[in-house]
Formats: structure tokens, sequence, C-alpha cells
């Protein structure tokens, strides 16, 4: 798989050793950057809006910790803090994406992908912040898009969302040099996930992404383009106008 990584200097995180909270951790990207963590020894708190779901995942990890939790409402956010005061790595990867023009969506619609995808993962790392300036080392990561380079024309508030959101990931980890916080982001390409059923052609799996996501954090590299991400960012470099006529219909 095609990968680009934007190195640090601050020394490398450990793999293991930490709580690692992740939205929308019952299934896809979720799970599976869980399953990379439990499996190299850090206890797993799963967290989402469905308990059946879960409680499924949670039974292919032993140990790991649920919580039913919808983050655009504050007393959720505000019980999460609570119950895992303890976190050394936040992983906001919770999303959802209306593939309708704007004339086609309610105002409802709208708040409720800018509050998911944006709102939500900004006053959840703004709340769980003190948490993780006092571990020895921690980590915020965020899960974009790579249509935060390039939108594509159907999806214009997810890809706005996903643009900012990779926005305050730059800034958020200039903020925090000198910090035992590190700030990571991904920006997968189309993943083959409930989100994406029926859609598009050539994505790749969840597990995959996972282990490029792995691969960065382990040696240190905090910007992870992974896929396809890495050729679209590589064209819109080359010729935006380009980059811009193949996503006007998406990928």
């Amino acid at each position: 798989m095609g990968l680009v990584f934007q190195s640090s200097e601050k020394p490398h995180m450990h793999t293991n050793g930490y709580k690692v909270l992740i939205t929308g951790g019952a299934s896809g990207i979720g799970l599976a950057l869980a399953r990379r963590f439990h499996a190299a020894g850090n206890t797993v708190v799963l967290a989402g809006r469905r308990a059946d779901a879960l409680a499924e995942a949670a039974r292919t990890l032993p140990g790991a910790q649920t919580e039913v939790a919808d983050i655009t409402q504050d007393t959720d956010r505000a019980r999460l803090l609570r119950a895992h005061g303890d976190t050394s790595v936040l992983v906001n990867n919770a999303g959802i994406q209306i593939n309708r023009s704007l004339l086609e969506q309610t105002e409802a619609d709208i708040r409720r992908e800018l509050d998911t995808n944006l709102i939500a993962p900004v006053l959840l790392t703004h709340a769980f912040l003190p948490v993780l300036l006092r571990q020895p080392q921690a980590a915020v990561i965020n899960v974009s898009s790579g249509l935060a380079i390039v939108p594509k024309e159907v999806a214009s508030l997810y890809c706005a969302s996903k643009a900012a959101l990779h926005s305050f990931s730059q800034t958020l980890r200039w903020q925090l040099e000198g910090t035992p916080v590190q700030v990571f982001e991904l920006l997968p390409p189309l993943v083959d996930t409930a989100m994406t059923q029926g859609r598009g052609q050539g994505k790749i799996s969840p597990e995959a992404l996972a282990d490029a996501f792995w691969h960065a954090f382990s040696t240190g590299h905090h910007e992870v383009l992974a896929g396809k991400t890495r050729l679209l960012a590589l064209i819109n470099r080359l010729s935006p106008a380009l980059a811009q006529r193949i996503m006007r219909k998406g990928l």
C-alpha cells in the first residue's frame, strides 16, 4: 500500500501500556484500530451509540470495555471523561457521510453531520486534554479523510468537516509541541465499511488501513496518507485542476 508519512522530532510513542478510548469503535476503522491496540497490550475502550454492536465487538477483544455514548451530546462526553479520566490515547474516529446535495438535506442533517465529524471531536479533545497532559506519553488520533485534500461533489459537508479536522490536527500538533501529547492524523482513502456500502471501487480493508496507521504510530510519523490518498495528494500538488476534475463525481 502506498503511504506518505510526516515525521516529528518528538520521541516515538511506546506501543503498549496505554488506555485507549476509541469513538465509533464498534465496527469498521474504529474496530480495526482497536484490534491493533489491543493486540499490542493496551487497554481498549470502545465508545459508540449501539449497545449490541459494542457488545459484539468487545467479545473479540478480551478485557475491552464499552461505553454507549453519543459524542455529539454534552452529557455523554462529560460521562466519558468521568469514567475514563486515566485515558492516554484518544481516537476521534466516529463519523457520518450524507451523500446528497445541500438542497436535498434538512437543517437537522446538516447539523448532525457537522456535529459528528467536527464539533464533537474538537470538544472531546478539549475535554480530555488536561487528562492527556498529565500522562508521561499521550496521543490524540484524528481520523479524517483523503477528501480533506480534494472534495468530491456529492458530499460537500463531509468533505468540509474533514478538511476542517485536518487543519485542526495540524494546528493542535503545533500547539502541543513541548508537551507529552502527540497528535496523529489518519487520512484514509475509500475503505470497505458500512458507510461506503454500495459506493466506489478499489476499496481497502479496515485492517489494511489499521496496519498502515500502526506502522506510522510505532515509528513516530504523525500524518498518514494511505493508499489512493497518497496518489490524490500527488495529483493535487502537480495539477489542482486535474484533481478537482477527478473528484467531481468521486473516485
